[in-house]
């Protein structure tokens, strides 16, 4: 599973004048004709600024800020006659690097920015306009969580989830989505069909509706059966090598510190050169190895 890069910010926005703002890139004029950019000149023209644009701090050699996330909204603003905007300060000194460690709105994040919305007193039907949707599209993105327990929202907060992967979370009691968003975690797979196969293997007793069939497209009852019966198992397979796993990390770890010091002795190294030289490769690999996922390490 990846490591979710550290993100910080000050904690008091900033109102700058966009002439004051100096894009990282160029918006060009077929990103300006695109649908997302006239959904976001929707969105500011009937609810304003959701999301605040990142800027770098300003530096003593710099006459403008750095725009480093949301150009698209800064360039709407401009077409729509805008002449400031409130910024986000990004407290990432190295500021060109900074895009890489963005990423589009999540699912449950644009859920929780329609409810804000929708509290604010803005219609549903507005920001159907402001977001290019239907009023029924809205009405479900401001339901989504409804039925999913805390603890599998915290999971999933930030990660791009099919939203119909909640339709069938909510067929599973609260320990099963919890178990089940821990399993999109560590696959890295937030999709439909991957839900609708932790769907098949999950037991009746950890279903709401127990009598409910677990239908899949395509797959009669006798298939159903054998891919539960092959899920359990799997899923069993899963946590052994989950409790294993730490232990694994640990001995690894020691492993790699004794080969370091180890091949730091000048006498050792020149030995292995002369006698064992293919063992000399494979320990400096994994004396120089960095994760256990990179296939640094060859048998």
């Amino acid at each position: 599973m990846s490591k979710q890069p550290p993100i910080g910010f000050d904690t008091d926005t900033i109102t700058l004048k966009l002439e004051d703002i100096s894009p990282l890139r160029i918006v060009t004029p077929a990103m300006r004709e695109s649908d997302k950019f006239q959904q976001i000149v929707a969105s500011i023209r009937e609810i304003g600024i959701i999301e605040p644009p990142v800027v770098a701090r300003k530096q003593k050699n710099q006459e403008k800020h750095l725009l480093l996330d949301g150009h698209l909204r800064v360039e709407a603003l401009k077409e729509l006659g805008e002449k400031e905007v409130t910024c986000l300060v990004s407290t990432d000194d190295e500021a060109f690097t900074y895009n890489k460690y963005i990423s589009r709105l999540s699912t449950i994040q644009e859920h929780r920015m329609i409810v804000r919305a929708v509290k604010r007193g803005v219609s549903e039907a507005k920001l159907a306009r402001a977001l290019n949707l239907n009023v029924a599209n809205i009405v479900r993105k401001r339901n989504l969580l409804q039925g999913i327990c805390p603890e599998a929202v915290e999971l999933l907060k930030d990660k791009m989830v099919a939203s119909n992967v909640f339709k069938i979370m909510r067929r599973m009691k609260a320990v099963r989505q919890i178990e089940a968003a821990t399993l999109m975690n560590d696959a890295n797979i937030y999709s439909f069909p991957y839900i609708q196969a932790l769907l098949v293997g999950t037991p009746k007793a950890q279903l709401v509706d127990p009598e409910k069939p677990k239908t899949v497209k395509g797959l009669d009852d006798e298939q159903m059966a054998r891919m539960e019966a092959e899920m359990g198992s799997l899923q069993g397979e899963y946590r052994l090598i989950e409790e294993s796993y730490r232990t694994n990390v640990l001995n690894l770890t020691v492993a790699q510190t004794f080969l370091s010091t180890l091949l730091g002795n000048a006498r050792v190294t020149k030995y292995l050169t002369q006698h064992y030289p293919e063992f000399l490769t494979q320990f400096q690999k994994i004396a120089s190895m960095t994760s256990l996922g990179g296939g640094e390490v060859t048998s």
